[in-house]
């Protein structure tokens, strides 16, 4: 070992004490507002069923109903192929990964629908309904991941119909044997924070009510009008309103036809990929980034029935707006249709595994300080892992090949996907 340099110093101890009591109040902020993401499973996609059609096997029924989808119109790996663009190497293990899925767990989140969607008679009965049977489905085993309801939003005309649903099936659900781990909530057409805000008190309200943990509940602020992006003083109402909700805020749902119709765009011009919606949702990302809330795409309206011919243009259309919102980090979005979760899963699950070998090679070459042709920092590090884990949550890859690739366990990849505020070298195991 060479000889050890003389350090010297100017500044007394008081100045970087002094320092750091000014910035006390920020660093509190920081910890506040940015604690970074949850460290939860995000689904790859939420599904919307109307309340008054929502039955007990839904989330089986609609399984079915996709796999038919692809025995009529694409019933092997090689025509499946052909429909999406797949590349040799990929066709055969998407495709089987695909039909597993729909087999084992064919919806990860679903959302009983009680607005836009909802055309029952009785909104009470349906929402005591749909408590007993989300409870009923989460005992049996037969629950997706995630389950809840979109109600009404708090807009004068429906605000009273939108609070007696919630309460009905909250209530609903506590005395079929309590609040599930997998419950969500959606409030949408939000345009003011203030009716975050009040969402908010309501939820209190119901949490003592029934001596619930203060802040149990938490809930999906859906985008849907313009002024939820740009307030009428300028500034990012969207931003606004995470904060209104008080740590509440799972997520932002972009609502792609509303959103569209608000700002004039034309009926035939109303998609994922329109400027309008690229500037919103790039908005929407930036407001939620290191909150802890996360963002989802909207939907397509184009439904894959009818002839082969256009089952198979409307697959086309679904997988490349799907791919597109992955390669912009919208890694959630909304299927409308049984059929069109075939192409929701075969390309989320094209995307990981095109591109795991070399995400995991990058990230063990990272944790071992192994060099390679790419110079990472500790943040891609971080989104490698997170990558490779959320390929692993959706079934697009597999545990032990991960390990395998990057010799670490889930818990070393964890710790790098969300590591500590300040603390991005998190080591291996």
């Amino acid at each position: 070992m060479g000889q050890q340099e003389k350090v010297s110093t100017s500044l007394a101890g008081a100045v970087s004490e002094g320092i750091s009591a000014s910035l006390a109040a920020v660093d509190a902020e920081l910890d506040r507002r940015y604690p970074g993401d949850p460290g939860t499973r995000q689904p790859v996609h939420t599904v919307y069923v109307p309340g008054n059609v929502f039955d007990a096997d839904t989330v089986r029924s609609w399984g079915d109903q996709a796999l038919a989808a692809l025995d009529e119109h694409a019933p092997d790996a090689a025509s499946f192929a052909a429909v999406l663009g797949l590349t040799d190497d990929l066709a055969e293990d998407v495709y089987s990964r695909v039909r597993a899925k729909l087999e084992r767990e064919p919806i990860e989140d679903l959302r009983v629908d009680f607005e836009d969607g909802y055309a029952g008679q009785d909104e009470d009965q349906d929402a005591a309904r749909a408590a007993r049977l989300i409870s009923e489905a989460y005992r049996n085993g037969t629950a997706a991941p995630y389950m809840g309801i979109r109600m009404k939003c708090m807009e004068s005309a429906v605000r009273d119909r939108g609070i007696r649903t919630t309460d009905v099936f909250l209530s609903g659900l506590l005395e079929n044997g309590g609040l599930p781990d997998g419950l969500v909530l959606t409030l949408p057409k939000v345009t003011y924070p203030e009716q975050v805000s009040a969402f908010v008190r309501l939820l209190e309200a119901f949490e003592k009510a029934h001596g619930l943990d203060a802040g149990r509940l938490g809930f999906e602020i859906q985008i849907e009008t313009s002024q939820s992006i740009l307030a009428t003083d300028g500034t990012a109402a969207v931003a606004r309103m995470i904060g209104a909700a008080e740590g509440r805020a799972t997520g932002l749902h972009y609502g792609t036809f509303d959103y569209s119709a608000c700002l004039g765009v034309s009926a035939a011009y109303q998609a994922s990929d329109h400027p309008a919606a690229d500037h919103a949702k790039a908005i929407m990302q930036v407001a939620a980034a290191g909150t802890g809330v996360r963002v989802s795409d909207g939907s397509t309206n184009v439904l894959p029935v009818g002839s082969k011919e256009h089952v198979h243009e409307a697959w086309r259309l679904h997988y490349g707006l799907t791919r597109r919102a992955l390669a912009r980090a919208y890694y959630q979005g909304w299927d409308m249709h049984p059929g069109h979760i075939p192409t929701r899963y075969a390309a989320v699950f094209a995307f990981y595994r095109e591109g795991f070998e070399a995400a995991a090679k990058r990230l063990s070459a990272y944790a071992n300080h192994a060099g390679g042709d790419v110079m990472d920092e500790p943040a891609t590090a971080k989104a490698l892992s997170s990558y490779l884990l959320r390929g692993i949550d959706c079934g697009a890859l597999d545990t032990a090949e991960v390990d395998a690739l990057t010799g670490m366990t889930r818990a070393a990849l964890d710790r790098f996907a969300a590591p500590r505020r300040g603390d991005l070298t998190a080591s291996a195991e």
